[in-house]
Parts: structure tokens; C-alpha cells; sequence
């Protein structure tokens, strides 16, 4: 009798016991949790600028996911605590020290960052604002941030939806002086579709940006964030609605970033992409060096024979350098130490070449000259036959081969050693290069007539489903064919050299220069083989260049 006593009094009290959790059976919940009050009162307005948290209640247990990430509060205040944590709550708790700002709306945006603790249903976009004024600030700016250079959506020509990016837009205040290296005044997040809504805004003159913060610290940093940006200030006097932001790559600033030992010598490395380096050497040692930089590259080469000039070869020693970039001078240092795989070395671009193609060899250096008399070219493993062999103009590491080249046969190439010279070295051994011409019927082809082209040089380009470029013309003409294109599924795109300067520019955000025209084909290409495409591209139809601002936008 008493073991029956005592356990009914433990099933009472387990019964009592308070539960956080979902009941058993029935429909499964799909509701988001509801906000239901907050200890600002119901007006939102004149809160005491001493008000130190804020504290949001909601209908059910609630989790905060990724709150990091999610939350943007405009303007900002450094938060040092907030609560849920890793366990539900009914409530949400943000505390910070300072005091807030007269006369200002503040809203808190949570991004997607609430849901309810059991079933994991998300209260979207939840904004929360309040004013140290007599009124909340009601002006909004609206749009949707577009990346220029997405992929198009297969069979229209909106743009692919298949790598979403997370966008972050911002408006900073008109100052004399702005500090892009903080947070935006007004901050928040685009949806996975691009959409944004910067809401409760202040009248005023603003700057706005937006860019893919891929560190997640909601600043953008120039070189390595996409951006977009209008040159113009704003004056928010009434809402905007519609407004475009293109999103293009943005071009670093000239900055030398380090110099380290490299194959034949030492590399220095610049960001921003010099379109001219000088460089001389500042170490008694080192007499005689040759220095290679492809403009616009951010690479330097110094090459020399260190074991002629007794550089690095027991210890290794300090090399000091002077450069100017652009202009822009300084000193560099490297610790060499001679590296035994310094050795020479080529290799086939492609064992199986298209009918009309040449067989290309890469080599590890720049070459300077080849001995094309002592090489020699067998069809079939059998008998000799011609060809010629020249350096590549637009890549000096590359040496192209061409001949009356059969289609279906093998050839095999062999270059001795110390055929091809490159500074101060070499080929050490003897190489055999074997290929094979491939048939025509294996390929298709590719027509394209540009209607309104562009009046500066561009490139076109076929990128494979990786986005590596496959096939690149740089040109002014109207009408292009692309021969011998493998089979496959590919992206053409135009990359416009307004400025004349040899290479496509990103977005300068400091200098408020926008990126070169951009123009992405509006459905993806496939090539079958033996099939000729033939298409007309009006690029005044189906252009993403680069305007920020699609005109009008709708003022409210």
C-alpha cells in the first residue's frame, strides 16, 4: 500500500512539473510566434535617452538563430548582452550601456533570426523601432540588389537565383567627412531574392552602398566585398521605392602586400594591380637579375642564378629591394634560400587537340628562345614529320606548336634537353609530348551578331559551368564565330574596356568610379556536336551595365 502511495504522489508531481515542448498528436504547428508587447510603452515614442534594454515578449518559446549574423540595429548600439542564448524563452533581451541619441528613431531588425523553440517556424524580417522624439521616423527606401554578373536563369532572362548571395545595404549620413570603416547610420539586410527595405528613416542627405559581406562584420571592404553604390548623395525628403543596385567586383587599392622566394628566384606580390613596377635590388650580391610584370597584374618576378652569384646556397640571406608601383614607392626584403626544385618544367596543355587548334606546352618559366631544329615531331610513332613552333605573344610560358596535323592520328613531340632557354636556365632533361588530333564531329560551333555593340574594345567570352573562361576575344566587331567549342552547357558574357587601359576595372567605391560595362547573355548557350548556333544579341535590350539607379525610381 505504501509503495502505491508513493507512487501516485511521484506521478503528481512529475505531472506538475512545467514542460517546454510540443504537446503529442495533433496537427503540427506552422504558425511563426507572435510579438505580443515590449517594455517601451505602445507609442514607441519619447523613450528616455537612459533606456539601457529592450525587452520584446511573444506568444510561445522562442530561439534566436545566428543573432550575430541576423540582427542590425540603425543606428547602431554595441549591445554586451542578449538573451535567448541556447535555451528558449519567452521573451527577448538586448542590453547596452551607452546613452541613446535625441530625437532618433532606433530599429531593431532581426533579420530571420527568430523562431519558435519547438517546430523551428520563422518570424521573418521582424522589425522592431522606437523614437527618443516625439515621432517615429516613417521614410523608407525600397529596391533590390542585382548581381551583374550572375548566371541568367535558364530560358529567361532574369538572373539565376541558383547562388544567392546575402547582401547587405547601408546608408551612411552626408558629412564632410565620412568613416566608411563603421557601420552604416541605417543598415539591413537583402532577402535571398535581392529585395531590401531600409525603413524608419530620417530625413537628411544620405550615401548608400551595398555589398556582399562575406566576413558577416557589416563594414564593407574594398577589394575583396562586391559592391554597388551611387555616385550622387541622396535627399531623403519622401520615400523611394524601386531603386536598382548593381553588384559588381570591386577594384583594390594599390597596396604591396609581401615578396617571397618563387621558382628561379622571388616574387613580389601587390593588390590593387599596378599597371607599372619598377624594380632595382639594393643587395651588393645580386648583379645581375632580369624583372617581368605583366601590366595590370599584381605579380613581380625577379629571376636570377643564385648558384652563379653564391645567393642562399648554405644559409639563407636577406635580398632588399626598392619598387615603385604606379609611383608609388618603398622597400622589400625577402629571406632567400635557394630552393632545390628550381628545375625547369613543361607540360601539355590538352593530349587530345581540336582539328584546327595548335598543341600548346606550359613551362614554369618565361621562355625567351627555342631551338625548334633539334625537335622533332613522329605521326604514328613512325615517320618525321614538319611543323613550326613559336612563343606565345600573349603568354611567354607558353610555346605553340602547329603543322598539316591529320585528323584521328597520334604524334608524339620531343624536345631534348636544354632546347628551351629561359633567364639563366634551361630545360635539364628531355621531354615527349604525345597528342592526338581529335574529329571534327566531336565539336560544335557558335555564331553571334552584336546589335548596338559597344563603342570601346570588349572581350567576349564563353565561360563553362564552373565560370572558368573557356574561349576569349578581345575586339570591336559586330560579328564573331566561335569554332570547335566541346560540347557543353556555357555562359557569354561582354566585359567592356571603357577606359582603354587593357583590362576590365571592378568598382572603385573611394574614387566613385562604377565598374566597365557588363553584359551577361540572357539564356544559357548549348553547344552540341556538329551543331552550328547562330543568335542576334541587342545589348540595348538585355543589358546589365552598370547604372545604380534604374530611372525613375517611385517617390512616395
Amino acid at each position: 500500500m505504501k509503495k502505491v502511495f508513493l507512487l501516485l504522489i511521484l506521478n503528481i508531481i512529475l505531472l506538475s512539473c512545467a514542460r517546454v515542448g510540443s504537446p503529442v498528436g495533433g496537427a503540427k504547428d506552422t504558425v511563426a510566434p507572435k510579438f505580443v508587447g515590449s517594455n517601451i510603452d505602445t507609442a514607441r515614442i519619447n523613450v528616455p535617452v537612459d533606456t539601457k534594454e529592450l525587452k520584446l515578449y511573444f506568444d510561445e518559446y522562442i530561439q534566436l538563430k545566428d543573432i550575430q549574423k541576423n540582427l542590425n540595429i540603425s543606428p547602431p548600439i554595441r549591445y554586451k548582452k542578449i538573451l535567448p542564448t541556447t535555451m528558449g524563452n519567452k521573451y527577448i533581451l538586448i542590453q547596452w550601456d551607452e546613452n541613446l541619441q535625441e530625437n532618433t528613431t532606433y530599429n531593431f531588425n532581426f533579420g530571420n533570426a527568430i523562431s519558435d523553440l519547438n517546430e523551428g517556424n520563422v518570424l521573418p524580417y521582424y522589425n522592431f523601432a522606437f523614437s527618443t522624439g516625439e515621432k517615429l521616423d516613417d521614410l523608407y527606401i525600397s529596391g533590390d540588389v542585382i548581381d551583374g554578373m550572375a548566371k541568367p536563369a535558364a530560358n529567361t532572362a532574369t538572373p539565376s537565383t541558383e547562388n544567392k548571395k546575402n547582401y547587405v545595404v547601408g546608408l551612411y549620413q552626408e558629412k564632410d567627412t565620412i568613416n566608411y570603416s563603421q557601420k552604416p547610420y541605417y543598415i539591413t539586410k537583402a532577402d535571398p531574392d535581392g529585395y531590401f527595405e531600409l525603413n524608419y528613416l530620417s530625413p537628411g542627405e544620405y550615401r548608400i552602398l551595398a555589398f556582399e559581406d562575406e566576413n558577416q562584420n557589416s563594414v564593407y571592404e574594398a577589394g575583396k566585398e562586391n559592391v554597388a553604390f551611387a555616385k550622387d548623395k541622396i535627399d531623403l525628403k519622401s520615400s523611394i521605392s524601386g531603386m536598382k543596385l548593381v553588384i559588381y567586383p570591386s577594384k583594390k587599392a594599390l597596396k604591396y602586400k609581401e615578396m617571397k622566394e618563387a621558382t628561379g628566384g622571388a616574387v613580389m606580390i601587390f593588390e590593387g594591380h599596378p599597371a607599372k613596377v619598377d624594380v632595382t635590388a639594393l643587395s651588393e650580391k645580386l648583379k645581375d637579375y632580369k624583372v617581368t610584370h605583366k601590366p595590370y597584374s599584381g605579380s613581380v618576378n625577379i629571376w636570377f642564378d643564385a648558384v652563379k652569384q653564391d645567393i642562399g646556397i648554405r644559409q639563407s640571406e636577406n635580398l632588399k629591394f626598392k619598387y615603385s608601383a604606379d609611383g608609388k614607392e618603398g622597400e622589400a626584403s625577402v629571406f632567400y634560400r635557394l630552393n632545390s626544385k628550381n628545375e625547369m618544367i613543361g607540360s601539355s596543355v590538352e593530349s587530345k587537340i581540336a582539328p584546327t587548334k595548335n598543341f600548346e606546352i606550359l613551362w614554369n618559366y618565361p621562355v625567351q628562345n627555342i631551338q625548334t631544329d633539334k625537335w622533332t615531331l613522329k605521326i604514328d610513332s613512325v615517320n618525321t614529320v614538319p611543323f613550326t613552333a613559336k612563343i606565345s605573344a600573349e603568354k611567354p610560358n607558353k610555346v605553340q606548336v602547329s603543322g598539316d596535323f591529320q585528323i584521328g592520328k597520334k604524334y608524339s613531340l620531343t624536345v631534348p634537353k636544354e632546347t628551351v632557354q629561359s633567364y639563366y636556365t634551361s630545360n635539364p632533361k628531355s621531354y615527349q609530348f604525345n597528342f592526338e588530333i581529335d574529329r571534327a564531329e566531336n565539336y560544335g560551333s557558335f555564331n553571334i551578331i552584336i546589335e548596338n555593340k559597344p563603342d570601346a574594345k570588349f572581350w567576349i567570352q564563353f565561360l563553362n559551368e564552373k565560370g572558368d573562361v573557356q574561349f576569349s576575344k578581345f575586339s570591336d566587331e559586330a560579328s564573331h564565330n566561335f569554332n570547335e567549342i566541346k560540347p557543353g552547357k556555357y555562359l557569354l558574357r561582354i566585359l567592356v574596356d571603357n577606359n582603354g587601359n587593357g583590362q576590365w576595372d571592378g568598382a572603385d567605391f573611394t574614387n566613385k568610379t562604377f565598374a566597365e560595362d557588363v553584359y551577361i547573355f540572357p539564356k544559357e548557350i548549348e553547344i552540341r556536336e556538329l551543331w552550328q548556333n547562330k543568335e542576334v544579341w541587342n545589348l540595348k535590350s538585355n543589358s546589365t551595365e552598370t547604372p545604380v539607379l534604374n530611372a525613375p525610381p517611385n517617390v512616395n
